[in-house]
């Protein structure tokens, strides 16, 4: 069972060479926050260890004995990320068309699997930090699967992000909602929503402080 709720993402590789699996499992047990399950060499058994070991995120290999990992992007509703040596274009077509949340070319380097997956955990995050995006959200989300959403918001963000950040920046202390939406001179759900985006792309920090009232409310803080 996945214990991502603790920041520790569960990732299933797929690989018939047993070797190859042992190395990349290596690779992601060497990166902060994510744990490899042992390694799978067929395929034929990824749905039912799917289902009962819920991973956060497969690896694929494309190119597998008695079932294509092509097939296993149509029939998994899973995250997933593709590797594979075959480079032709129709290729790589057919696994994004089918699911493949990013195409990692083999053989890679662990410096390039460590993009890739901190790119998918800020995906992660940041889909669980909103209710609803606008469109420079969404945009933001392609960013991060590609490994290049940086911590600071993108060039172009919007003029309210950016003041909502600078805000809490320039506070000498953590700021609530209602004293960012104040000193920013908008309306409190408008606060919450920039506040929430910059926390999901780790600009700012999310910390649990008490009101006048003892009650806990949420504070921001910058990073």
């Amino acid at each position: 069972m996945s214990d991502s709720a603790n920041g520790n993402y569960q990732v299933m590789i797929v690989d018939d060479d047993f070797r190859v699996g042992a190395l990349h499992a290596d690779m992601v047990n060497s990166i902060p926050g994510f744990q490899a399950l042992e390694p799978v060499q067929d395929p034929r058994m990824v749905p039912k260890l799917v289902a009962t070991l819920k991973p956060d995120l497969l690896l694929l290999d494309l190119y597998l004995p008695h079932v294509s990992g092509i097939e296993l992007l149509r029939e998994l509703d899973v995250d997933a990320i593709m590797i594979s040596a075959a480079t032709e274009p129709k290729n790589i077509a057919k696994a994004i068309r089918h699911g493949a949340l990013a195409f990692i070319i083999k053989p890679f380097d662990a410096k390039t699997l460590s993009a890739k997956l901190k790119g998918w955990a800020r995906y992660r995050r940041q889909l669980s930090g909103m209710a609803e995006f606008n469109q420079q959200g969404v945009e933001r989300l392609f960013r991060s699967l590609q490994g290049s959403e940086e911590a600071a918001p993108a060039a172009g963000a919007a003029p309210t992000e950016q003041a909502v950040l600078n805000c809490v920046k320039e506070a000498s202390e953590p700021m609530s909602v209602a004293e960012v939406a104040e000193a920013v001179g908008v309306a409190r759900a408008t606060a919450q929503r920039y506040l929430a985006a910059l926390v999901a792309n780790e600009s700012l920090e999310l910390q649990l402080g008490y009101g006048t009232r003892g009650r806990p409310e949420h504070r921001y803080v910058a990073r």
